[in-house]
């Protein structure tokens, strides 16, 4: 389904480490918003809801709730560190177009509900 990689997971343990709750996982999905219509979210939650597909990666426990999925699907994410800091990438194959601050992005079966930037 996605690819997460092991910078990426190393990344993610280390701020659950700091999250100090037990139980948490990462919680991957997508919602409308936007200049281009799609936009990601992710972060911890506790909950794990029926329709969520769960994966695990190394020990990282991920769920993905099923709207989210097929726009998820073959999307790559990573961590990189540079001098400026770090951040996530995601590289999404399903992606058509993204708008110019690389915050958002359409495919071809969903064009999300557009924003004004």
């Amino acid at each position: 389904m996605l690819t997460i990689t092991e910078s990426a997971i190393a990344r993610i343990k280390e701020m659950l480490k700091e999250e100090e709750e037990q139980g948490l996982k990462l919680r991957i999905g997508v919602k409308g918003g936007g200049c281009s219509g799609l936009s990601y979210g992710m972060g911890f939650d506790k909950e794990k809801q029926e329709d969520d597909k769960k994966l695990n990666y190394d020990g990282l426990e991920v769920v993905v709730d099923a709207e989210s999925a097929p726009v998820l699907d073959g999307v790559v994410i990573d961590y990189k560190q540079n001098m400026m800091g770090g951040g996530f990438t995601i590289e999404n194959p399903n992606a058509i177009a993204s708008c110019g601050c690389g915050s958002s992005f359409r495919t071809a079966e969903n064009a999300g509900k557009p924003e004004e930037c």
